[in-house]
């Protein structure tokens, strides 16, 4: 044991910590500029060349983006997404070692109306924004988070999914795609005409506003937040010709959404919205080629090669700890990474490990075993001996016992209850009731839809902090109606139908 009055001759040994006036641990003679993790210190030129080499290994390794594809690009403004932008841009120039062969654009969701910014400070962001883009020279597209309100019903209906191409006939596509754009210089994609900044409609924005603040809570805010500005992206992929989605979520993002949608109950998604590759949409895979760099990396990069980022308020901004689970979970995240630096790795590694487990059900069938909201499969149809239905029973004890209805029904569902039938008096009904459909002049006074059914357990738990689903876009309600209809029709019709198994 250490005694207090114990001499101690001998020095303590230091641990060698990395500094930055030692060597670069790649090139042996340029002095560190930067040290990303213990041990791994770079100069200048050669953390260029390993962060442009980790951005184009991700897309070779996976194959998924081929030569000639247009790929529209999701940037917010923010660190990693402008990072991502500056890739595609170095990716594309005459000077490029192994240039990148898709054709790129760009969108931008202006949510400054969900967030409560005033016109002049939406349209400073979005001119800032437009002169980030108009440099690159990629066409662009600058979109109010309002136009969610009017979007078609298809956005949440899983379209056909293009035929995948085998892995053997990248090579071949690549030298196809060099013989036929030899003579040309520079992409199509330059060509295009400017796009004009958009028009805010004030009553759109009232509506949107009236939507996030329907919300009682922070959480159920952003994530109906994520859901709709996921919407209107899929939908501008697919009205101006894209096949591919790109996203910038970085490692320290995608770590944080992991334990985030964890505690939301959204366990049985966590390979789709952490993946390199998320086909739910059918025809749009939206694909995370920056889900390998850290934020520190990211921040590095961005300061040393002066790559220009525009500020956004967003949900969150200046708000606590507990604000919400997802500003709680980066909080945590943030925090044990400043002390384990292998943490944010750690759970990244994790992530890299899920994979969709397959269902097997027919082609007609798929489009209503998918969530409305996120489109994921649902995870509702579980046996009776499962944690979802202790969960459910939970609920219902304890509303018994507080007193309150035993319901589960959304809100605003038990609206439709008192509505009469059409017959005189009320006395009897039509006759349509009695099989389940309800009355026959439902046309006139349509009913509030029944969700639950339509959606899996994190989107069920968003819309119950919902104050009324009548908030929601009409595209969403007229979707879960048609489903409705369609599901009451194939129950009416059941007797009739054979099973899979004896076509």
């Amino acid at each position: 044991m250490c005694q207090v009055e114990e001499d101690y001759h001998d020095q303590l040994e230091r641990a060698d910590l990395p500094s930055v006036s030692k060597k670069c641990v790649k090139c042996k003679e340029a002095p560190a500029a930067v040290v990303i993790r213990a041990g791994d210190a770079y100069c200048r030129g050669c953390f260029k060349e390993y962060f442009i080499h980790k951005f184009r290994a991700m897309l070779g390794k996976n194959r998924i983006i081929f030569p000639g594809e247009k790929v529209l690009l999701a940037v917010s403004g923010g660190p990693s997404s402008c990072s991502m932008l500056s890739q595609v841009q170095e990716g594309l120039s005459q000077s490029a070692h192994k240039k990148l062969r898709f054709l790129p654009g760009i969108v931008y969701i202006d949510e400054g109306g969900a967030v409560g910014q005033s016109v002049e400070e939406r349209r400073r962001t979005a001119s800032e924004l437009q002169a980030l883009f108009k440099a690159t020279g990629f066409p662009f597209h600058i979109l109010p988070l309002e136009q969610v309100l009017d979007l078609p019903s298809s956005v949440v209906v899983t379209a056909p999914s293009v035929p995948e191409k085998p892995s053997t006939n990248y090579k071949s596509a690549v030298d196809h795609f060099i013989l036929t754009n030899m003579s040309n210089s520079l992409p199509p994609a330059q060509q295009e005409e400017e796009t004009p900044l958009p028009d805010v409609q004030e009553p759109k924005t009232r509506l949107l506003q009236q939507l996030i603040e329907s919300a009682k809570t922070l959480t159920a805010k952003e994530d109906l937040l994520s859901t709709l500005r996921q919407h209107l992206l899929v939908h501008t992929a697919r009205t101006q010709g894209y096949s591919k989605l790109m996203l910038g979520d970085s490692c320290t993002r995608l770590a944080v959404k992991l334990l985030s949608s964890i505690s939301l109950g959204r366990g049985a998604q966590l390979a789709q919205d952490t993946g390199f590759s998320d086909s739910r949409y059918g025809d749009i895979v939206s694909v995370r080629p920056m889900r390998d760099y850290s934020a520190k990396e990211i921040a590095f990069y961005n300061r040393m090669f002066s790559v220009p980022c525009v500020v956004v308020p967003s949900l969150d901004t200046k708000t606590s700890d507990k604000a919400s689970v997802q500003r709680l979970t980066e909080s945590f995240v943030t925090k044990l990474q400043a002390d384990f630096p292998s943490t944010v790795s750690t759970i990244y590694r994790t992530s890299e490990k899920l994979q969709s487990a397959g269902r097997s059900s027919s082609t007609a069938d798929q489009m209503f075993d998918r969530c409305l909201l996120c489109m994921c499969t649902l995870d509702t149809a579980v046996g009776e001996a499962s944690a979802f239905q202790s969960t459910l029973i939970s609920e219902q004890l304890s509303q018994i016992k507080s007193g309150g209805s035993t319901s589960t029904e959304t809100p605003g569902q038990n609206q439709s209850s008192t509505r009469q039938c059409c017959s005189s008096a009320g006395v009897e009904d039509c006759g349509s009731t009695a099989r389940g459909g309800g009355c026959c002049n439902s046309a006139k006074a349509p009913e509030t839809p029944d969700l639950k059914r339509l959606l899996c357990y994190s989107c069920q738990l968003t819309v119950r902090d919902l104050s009324s689903v009548d908030h929601l876009p009409q595209y969403i309600l007229s979707e879960a109606q048609r489903r409705q209809r369609r599901s009451q029709m194939r129950e009416e019709i059941s007797e009739f139908l054979l099973d899979d198994g004896e076509v």
